[in-house]
């Protein structure tokens, strides 16, 4: 699987969960992390906007619907097990992560 591949799906469920925080009641404890917390999420989203948007443009057509359908079903799949105490941290460390990737991506591949 490629890095383009991974880093979609790890930015879209870091943004998605922190988009479903409010609702579900997930906070964090330390309002400094609530913050980082919530600007890791934007550049998730953004970053995976970009991602999805750069692949339509510069691959095959199939590698970013992949990355698109798959990114919906695995947002699904983590709304349709409810919420979890760690789900904050999942989802900072899966923005991290998904950037690094998208950095990689976007350089080497």
């Amino acid at each position: 699987m490629s890095a383009f591949m991974i880093a979609a799906l790890l930015l879209s469920v870091a943004a998605y969960i922190h988009t479903v925080s409010g609702r579900l009641g997930l906070h964090l404890p330390n309002p400094a992390l609530e913050v980082l917390w919530r600007v890791l999420s934007f550049a998730a989203l953004v970053a995976w906007v970009v991602l999805i948007l750069r692949g339509f443009t510069t691959r095959h057509w199939s590698d970013p619907t992949a990355a698109l359908f798959g990114s919906f079903a695995l947002n699904w799949w983590f709304g349709h097990r409810g919420p979890k105490p760690g789900w904050p941290i999942i989802s900072m460390l899966f923005a991290l992560a998904g950037l690094g990737l998208a950095t990689y991506s976007f350089l080497y591949e």
